[in-house]
């Protein structure tokens, strides 16, 4: 494996960390969650106006054409921004599922929305407190139409679209459905970061179309969450990082006993371990970003290794952050708790920490029997 980014990626990463800097999202963070909103509205039209909504999208839909690296440079800006916008479910989720599986007639339709922003998408997979399984899927489709409940679904609150994992005649399927219809019916959900907001949503026989064949939602849906692990992977990167900084900085400005506190061995080896952590799990999500790249046969493993080194990270820097600022740390006042949140709610939303791992191992089981024989 031999994976760098190119000068233009790296510019891309450079001119997005400036973009999010200037527009002071993690600002924009406190504000959603102090004003109980979904997202920031406006930010969000300028993500769009910079054409970040259609970074993977083709040309001949109105997008840029580009790849996945130039996605994960920037995931991993939005990550360290803590940006409160739907970008994730509309792009990793979404935009994904309809570029790769979707009928050229879908294509047409929703992808230059996507672009404009006039559509935003998510995904709906989670029923109940179980992780989802190919038996274990309630909602229904009968006749191209839908019916059922949805919980957990991310910005489903202003999402136009939803792709639905649901139940067929020939199995698991995924459709496509218009949540502007009356019988669609979303619900507010209470979380852990209330600037990423949550839903329920109840499907009363709604319309739907079908996107792929039918009875090969499944696999179709493994293959999006491989790919969008990959790139949560970047964006629990960026805010790790982020944590880092952040103790790092004060370590230095806070003073006790006459000496700042960096200089004390206990505060060192904190940011050591969170430095040790974080530069672990970008080597294996670059390991990921060079198997979606390639399109290796190895993405699973890749993805599952990328998920669970840069879920553990995001989840320990958090913690060591707030640990570093000691008492001020558990204030609202300070920044610290927006990224925990965030790490927590990151190390959800495609499964959790636990599901991952065993997809890892099985992978691992799977590519030595392959080996041995």
């Amino acid at each position: 494996m031999n994976l760098d980014f190119s000068d233009d990626q790296k510019f891309l990463q450079s001119e997005a960390r400036k973009f999010l800097e200037k527009e002071g999202a993690l600002g924009r963070n406190r504000e959603v969650l102090d004003d109980k909103k979904s997202l920031d509205t406006e930010l969000w039209n300028k993500i769009i106006s910079m054409g970040w909504t259609g970074i993977r999208i083709p040309e001949e839909y109105e997008g840029l054409g580009l790849g996945h690296l130039e996605l994960c440079v920037v995931a991993e800006e939005l990550g360290r921004a803590l940006a409160p916008v739907p970008f994730s479910s509309s792009v990793y989720l979404f935009t994904e599922t309809i570029i790769k599986y979707a009928s050229e007639d879908i294509k047409k339709d929703i992808l230059p929305k996507l672009v404009s922003g006039e559509c935003v998408g998510t995904l709906a997979v989670t029923e109940d407190l179980l992780a989802p399984t190919e038996s274990n899927i309630s909602v229904i489709s009968v006749n191209n139409k839908v019916t059922g409940t949805k919980i957990a679904v991310p910005d489903a609150g202003i999402a136009s679209h939803v792709v639905v994992v649901c139940k067929g005649d020939d199995g698991v399927e995924l459709r496509l459905v218009d949540l502007r219809q009356e019988n669609c019916i979303v619900s507010s959900q209470e979380n852990i970061d209330e600037s990423r907001g949550h839903f329920s949503i109840e499907f009363n026989n709604v319309e739907s179309q079908l996107i792929g064949e039918a009875g090969n939602g499944w696999e179709f849906l493994q293959s999006i969450l491989n790919q969008a692990a990959v790139l949560f992977s970047f964006e629990q990167i960026g805010g790790a990082q982020a944590a880092l900084d952040m103790a790092n900085n004060y370590a230095k400005e806070r003073f006790a006993f006459g000496r700042a506190i960096g200089s004390y061995q206990a505060i060192k080896h904190k940011l050591a371990d969170m430095y040790i952590s974080i530069t672990l799990a970008k080597s294996n999500s670059y390991y990921g970003a060079w198997a979606l790249l390639t399109d290796s046969s190895e993405l699973a493993v890749a993805a599952a290794t990328a998920r669970v080194s840069s879920t553990e990270a995001f989840q320990f820097c958090s913690k060591e952050n707030i640990q570093t600022h000691g008492g001020n740390g558990f204030t609202w006042e300070y920044d610290c708790h927006l990224y925990y949140r965030r790490s927590k709610l990151l190390s959800l939303n495609i499964g959790s920490l636990s599901t991952w791992k065993e997809k890892l191992v099985s992978g691992l089981e799977k590519s030595n029997l392959t080996n041995s024989n």
